[in-house]
């Protein structure tokens, strides 16, 4: 536990303009979901979804609607969360292991397969303060020996190599596929992987009422298998009974792949009803504890939704009016729900629409602590006080991504970036670029590249120097 002396003292050295006065230290909650699209919440506009109490929260904080993953696939935006740094600038630009054929154009990077124990990850960073931190649910960040027992947290219970449960259900794993998860023994037959990591949360909690602590809870839901509550499916099966046909296609054309444009998925709607309710007894136990007050509550998404796949296939969301989703650099691919609260700190049910990006958590979070930062560290991340407080500066010129990889939803390798309205996305294949007003042209459908050749090249240098800056690795020809 951190003592007041040493608190004090870090406060009266360490605090800036810009950082919120803290008396005693916040407890952290972070919640990540897996593959959660950016409208797959009621309050950011699904009407098929039910997520009341994540809805509330929003209400009480910040909702950003402009918050981007790092990547458009799970563990490089998980790395970038942890470290504050840039996928490319680590040398981890796609999902642990990845698959990369060699049957095409381009061979992909050999980018790393865990998250080096050299960086001073957000637990670590927190755990040197006296805080108790525990992670719980999906790591994807490398085999054992880099699990989150190696990265700072005391208690791991879920995390390890894989990037999804064989089976929601007790004991998580088939015949199939092997699942030696760390942490969740014991459960009862028919226990849900989603109501386990909750139970395990609250329990820390409880543990931990009494001094400060970080809890980091990594939801496996909603990746697949697409596996809900029968109840809740049930649930959801008669309400899609009750909603009238549109004239709005099922799938629309995404070069060698389709998109889903209807969210009309009884099992998918059960299993983010099951994120909600997890959110809602975390946010019970809190409040039953007196500790809500002095807990920063942040949920988001590791990358967009999962709603585009080849032709043979049906993705089980939709983001529209985003483009494409997972594994792509549109819109659908990066743009996530993000929520920030922290009550008498941060206004209530206010909105933000400056673009955050998942390495902003890092700096962020020792600022709302009160510690200093680490800018060698979270160098990619910047300080979100401002936006929070509504007061001071927060500029920066661009956003960016890199995915030298081919992937499984037909997507190519390709980079993006966006400053301020417009965003460019390259394709490495062929040089080609398109640039999008996204104040304009949410959906991206109106390619400006041409018709804007000035503020093309001008993207186009920037991304091209941000590669260099970072050492980004480029697929090369295959020659084979």
């Amino acid at each position: 536990m951190i003592s007041i002396v040493t608190f004090l003292l870090i406060n009266i050295s360490c605090h800036t303009k810009e950082s919120i006065p803290q008396t005693t230290p916040p407890n952290i909650v972070f919640l990540l979901v897996d593959d959660l699209g950016w409208n797959d919440v009621a309050c950011y506009g699904s009407t098929f979804y039910e997520t009341p109490h994540i809805d509330h929260l929003a209400k009480e904080g910040m909702k950003f609607t402009n918050a981007y993953a790092a990547c458009p696939v799970c563990s490089p935006t998980r790395a970038s969360i942890l470290t504050g740094k840039y996928p490319a600038r680590l040398n981890i630009t796609d999902w642990i292991p990845g698959l990369d054929p060699k049957d095409r154009i381009l061979v992909g990077t050999q980018d790393k397969h865990e998250l080096p124990l050299a960086e001073i990850t957000l637990a670590e960073r927190f755990k040197e303060e006296g805080y108790q931190t525990a992670f719980f649910g999906k790591w994807h960040l490398g085999e054992k020996g880099f699990f989150p027992e190696n990265q700072g947290f005391d208690i791991n219970k879920g995390g390890h190599w894989a990037g999804q449960p064989a089976s929601y259900f007790y004991p998580y794993k088939n015949d199939r596929k092997r699942w030696d998860v760390p942490g969740l023994e014991g459960g009862e037959a028919g226990e849900y992987l989603t109501d386990r990591l909750t139970k395990e949360s609250v329990q820390f909690i409880q543990q931990n009422k009494t001094q400060p602590f970080l809890l980091y809870l990594a939801y496996y839901n909603v990746h697949t298998p697409i596996e809900a509550k029968l109840a809740l499916k049930t649930k959801y099966e008669q309400k899609l009974k009750t909603i009238p046909a549109t004239a709005t296609p099922d799938f629309v054309d995404e070069r060698d792949a389709r998109s889903k444009q209807k969210q009309d998925n009884p099992a998918y709607a059960a299993m983010v009803q099951s994120v909600d309710e997890s959110v809602g007894n975390i946010i019970h136990q809190l409040e039953e504890l007196d500790l809500i007050d002095n807990t920063i509550i942040v949920f988001t998404s590791d990358n967009g939704g999962f709603t585009t796949l080849s032709p043979k296939r049906i993705a089980p969301t939709a983001v529209t009016p985003l483009r494409a989703g997972k594994g792509w650099l549109y819109e659908g691919g990066i743009r996530v729900p993000a929520i920030v609260k922290w009550a008498g700190k941060i206004a209530e049910n206010t909105v933000c629409e400056e673009p955050i990006t998942s390495t902003d958590f890092y700096p962020t979070l020792l600022s709302m602590a009160g510690l200093p930062p680490l800018p060698r560290q979270h160098v990619d991340g910047k300080d979100m006080v401002p936006l929070l407080k509504q007061k001071g500066d927060f500029s920066r010129p661009a956003l960016y991504w890199h995915f030298p990889h081919y992937h499984g939803s037909k997507n190519r390798p390709s980079a993006a970036i966006r400053a301020g309205d417009y965003k460019l996305i390259e394709w490495f294949e062929d040089g080609a670029v398109e640039l999008y007003n996204l104040k304009t042209d949410i959906g991206e459908q109106n390619n400006l590249a041409t018709e804007l050749p000035e503020k093309t090249a001008a993207l186009e240098g920037l991304l091209e120097d941000w590669r260099k800056e970072v050492g980004a690795l480029m697929p090369v020809e295959n020659l084979d």
